[in-house]
């Protein structure tokens, strides 16, 4: 009896190696280096307090090209990159402009980050160790009954900032950390200027101290609700004030 002859196996597309096929131009070193520009000059505008004053902020290429030590090249291209982001718009003529939001724009900023902030702070107390946890505590020991935040705001509204900066960095999670660095030019500006005003300095502090106690103990429930009401209650102060913040 004659052996049956084998088929040859077929083989489906997705059996074979197109590697050879692709078309790809290599990694160009500029393109590296135009987003280690970028990062740089987003990082530079976030550090900004564009709040404090009345007066519109302004960049420009030229001098931004010679303080980083660079061609106008990869400058024009990471401003084109936040432009996009909304952090600035070129203005033919001028310049560019780092961009305020509208009072309702800042107020919903602000409640992105109430939603954001607290679940880092239920990831804290569900993740972070003790020794983390009392870094926050740290921030605040130098605040008491002598020295107390309304008296020394500028130093205090320093804290305040790292405070929240530090809880979302502590929860572990990059992409917190990615959403808030792009609301934290407005939401920080918003909190530098309104900590000064009536008593939300004192305010401020015992609520940043019940949050860090709820996180001792573990309670991501309490921990989340206490630091979505933390920054909800500046949203509601934007929208009570915010004719005399955005006149």
């Amino acid at each position: 009896m004659m052996a049956k002859a084998l088929k040859p196996k077929m083989r489906w597309p997705l059996d074979e190696d197109l590697s050879q096929d692709l078309v790809l131009k290599r990694v160009a070193p500029e393109m590296s280096f135009k987003t280690k520009v970028y990062g740089i000059l987003k990082q530079a505008v976030i550090g900004m307090d564009i709040y404090g004053s009345a007066a519109q902020t302004w960049l420009d290429e030229r001098q931004l090209s010679e303080k980083l030590g660079v061609s106008r090249t990869p400058v024009r291209e990471a401003i084109a990159m936040m432009e996009q982001e909304g952090f600035v718009r070129s203005v033919p003529r001028k310049g560019i402009m780092v961009l305020k939001k509208t009072k309702r724009e800042v107020i919903g900023m602000v409640q992105a980050w109430a939603a954001l902030e607290s679940m880092a702070a239920r990831l804290v107390a569900e993740q972070a160790s003790d020794a983390e946890i009392a870094t926050l505590r740290g921030i605040f020991q130098s605040f008491n009954e002598a020295h107390r935040p309304q008296e020394n705001l500028s130093e205090y509204s320093a804290a305040n900032i790292t405070f929240h900066q530090t809880l979302i960095r502590m929860s572990g999670s990059s992409v917190l950390v990615d959403l808030t660095d792009n609301l934290l030019l407005h939401v920080r500006g918003i909190r530098q200027l309104t900590i000064g005003r009536g008593d939300r300095a004192e305010k401020s502090i015992r609520d940043h101290l019940a949050i860090i106690e709820a996180l001792e103990k573990g309670d991501a429930d309490l921990a989340e609700r206490l630091s979505r009401e933390h920054t909800m209650a500046l949203a509601a102060y934007v929208e009570a004030h915010g004719d005399t913040i955005f006149d």
